[in-house]
């Protein structure tokens, strides 16, 4: 055999060594893509999550049980860094452990670890006044593959009078590894200036 057929040899099993071992290297899990529908399909769960707290709370029910269980299926904590930034928080503005948006939702004095005492419960309506309807109104939604943004204003109507509070909001969400939608990003904040709350 002559040195140029031994070397084009050669080259040719280097190169299918090559392509075997590319072959044989798995492919990264390709992450479905977040659709319109589930972002809002999370926003409707989202808003029936604080209207459910709240129906608990008026009838004195376990109000940390029913907060508890709806963070885990609403909120990415413990599977991704989740940024929540409440609407009333300012002594301790960022929570980024499940116990701190636990505290938001119901009070800091029903959280004894990871509760803040500036909590007084958002889920449980102004002055205890309870949820009777969430709606929120999205100004804009970006989807982009495995996450997706939506910024706009949600309004609650207080179960007693039936006030109206406009507040304001970003979303982020993330698809976790078990395929879920989830949040993982939550900024809110009061309109400036602040709106009287109409009926």
């Amino acid at each position: 055999m002559s040195a140029q057929k031994l070397l084009l040899s050669v080259g040719l099993l280097l190169n299918v060594g090559n392509v075997a071992s590319f072959a044989s290297t798995p492919m990264r899990d390709e992450v479905m893509p977040i659709t319109m529908d589930e972002v809002e399909t999370a926003q409707q769960e989202w808003a029936a999550a604080i209207v459910a707290i709240s129906d608990v709370h008026l009838a004195d029910g376990d109000v940390v049980d029913a907060a508890e269980t709806r963070i885990e299926k609403l909120y990415a904590y413990g599977r991704t860094p989740v940024l929540f930034k409440p609407t009333k928080a300012a002594v301790n503005p960022f929570r980024a452990m499940k116990e701190g948006a636990l505290s938001y939702f119901v009070g800091g004095d029903k959280v004894p670890n990871g509760g803040y005492a500036e909590d007084k419960g958002f889920a449980l309506g102004t002055n205890g006044a309870g949820w009777s309807k969430v709606e929120l109104q999205d100004h804009q939604v970006v989807l982009n593959g495995a996450t997706a943004q939506a910024m706009g204003e949600y309004f609650f109507t207080n179960a007693q009078d039936n006030t109206i509070s406009k507040v304001e909001y970003t979303f982020g969400y993330k698809r976790t590894s078990d395929g879920v939608v989830r949040i993982y990003l939550h900024h809110s904040s009061l309109p400036w200036p602040m709106p009287t709350p109409t009926n």
